[in-house]
Parts: C-alpha cells; structure tokens; sequence
C-alpha cells in the first residue's frame, strides 16, 4: 500500500515538483557526505546506549559506526581534517546521551527505541504514515517522544519554532497515540540536539508544544500533500530554486 513518510511531506512542501522528482521518478544528486555519516553513526550509537548492554567504550563505538559510514562516500571528496575532528567530537557526544537522559527526566524508562509507526490516515482509506521515532521514555503514565538532531552549536529560536520542523514530532505524536490508543495529553514531545562544536551543553533536550491545535494544522498538511499527489498534478515552486542551500536540480535537465 502506499505510504507517506514526513521527509516526504517535507519535500512536497519544499516543491511538489521536487518530490515528483526525488520521491515518485527516485532521482537521486546527492550522496552524502561527512555530516550525513556523523549523524547516522551517532543516531546508531544512540540506539544502542538505549537498547543494548553495550561492552566497548563509548567513544570506541562511535568510531566503529562512523567508520563504517564514511567508507560508503567517495573518499577523494572528503574533507580530511573535518573527519578527524568528527571522530572527537562524536566520542564526546557519545558519553553524555545517557547522563543526559538522567538529568532531564526524574524517574523513566525506555518504552522503545526507533519505534516503527506505519499506521492508516483518516480519510484515506488507500495511504499510510510511515515512521521511525528514535525514542519514547515512559514516565509515570505519560510517554515522552524524542527525536535525536545533530548540528554544530546549536538552534536558534527561529529554527526552534520552525513550523515544518516541529511537525516531524507533531506526526509522530498523533500517530503514536493512534497506534497504542494513548491519551495525547499524556503523550510530549521533545528535540534532542547533539551539538558538535558547542564548548558546554553539547546535549541539549528541550520540550516542544504539541497541543491538537498543531495536530491539525500538521494534518492538514498531510491531508493536502496526499490529494495532491494522488491528483499527478507537481507544480514548480520557484521560491524553492534558489532559497537556502538551492536546490540540486535547479538548472539541469530535470528542471529548468
């Protein structure tokens, strides 16, 4: 059956052409690269701390998965000097995910770690939502839904409140609560950030608000995506081409 993930939805709402592009003809441009293989090694490490009896070094696990990772990129574009200060960087990052944990919630335990929701959406009878949830801390009776995000130094509140951001959670929340029949308001969500170059603070947890209010508007994006997807009709968002980092079609036969 076919199903919509929030990346997905992130790239609809980027450019409904974009996602016809990367998430229907399965265009691919980039490959990944030093910071996607640290984010990816430190999301495993993660995991692990949460879910296994783990016998090496922290930092000695970091190292292994990173590794792993950066052997998957083409090694003549990688930035040498920046792998090398990774690798300190995602050791250190690696020892403070459980004190961390300890120090922000008072009593819990580890409902489950990358939680699988592949759940029906209300009004489409055809479509699923499908997720992963890095973690969900149980707490009492309420549930704590966390999402790992590496970066440098941190966010700033407007990436904070950045609304296309926060609906990763908001999604994940009310499909949760859908799966397991939970209350939403026993159910909160928060960003965990793994910050590399932050002197203080490296992991920072902080609380997002997930009210039904945010639920529907997410929703209604969700809704709205999936007509229009259903519909074949991909409209160029030109805003898009040129905005942030740009886009990797812009320009080229795909797109121009």
């Amino acid at each position: 059956m076919p199903h919509i993930s929030y990346s997905e939805l992130k790239n609809w709402n980027h450019c409904p052409f974009y996602h016809k592009l990367v998430n229907i003809d399965k265009l691919k441009v980039f490959e990944g690269n030093e910071y996607t293989a640290f984010g990816t090694a430190l999301h495993s490490v993660c995991e692990d701390l949460l879910t296994e009896e783990i016998s090496i070094p922290k930092p000695e696990l970091f190292n292994q998965k990173f590794r792993d990772e950066i052997k998957k990129l083409k090694s003549e574009e990688l930035n040498k000097k920046l792998i090398i200060d990774m690798f300190e960087q995602g050791g250190k990052l690696s020892e403070q995910v459980l004190p961390s944990l300890d120090k922000y919630f008072d009593d819990c335990e580890v409902f489950m770690a990358e939680e699988k929701l592949y759940e029906p959406i209300s009004g489409f009878d055809d479509y699923l939502f499908k997720g992963f949830v890095d973690l969900i801390i149980k707490e009492g009776e309420d549930y704590h839904i966390i999402d790992w995000k590496t970066c440098s130094w941190g966010w700033d509140s407007r990436k904070r409140s950045d609304k296309m951001i926060v609906y990763q959670l908001i999604l994940y929340k009310h499909f949760f609560c859908q799966k397991y029949g939970i209350n939403p308001n026993n159910v909160h969500t928060h960003f965990g950030l793994l910050k590399r170059t932050s002197k203080k603070n490296i992991v920072e947890l902080f609380k997002v608000t997930s009210g039904q209010k945010r639920i529907d508007n997410a929703l209604e994006l969700l809704h709205k995506a999936i007509q229009t997807i259903k519909s074949g009709v991909h409209i160029k968002n030109k805003l898009s081409c040129t905005s942030g980092y740009g886009c990797e079609f812009y320009k080229t036969k795909h797109c121009n």
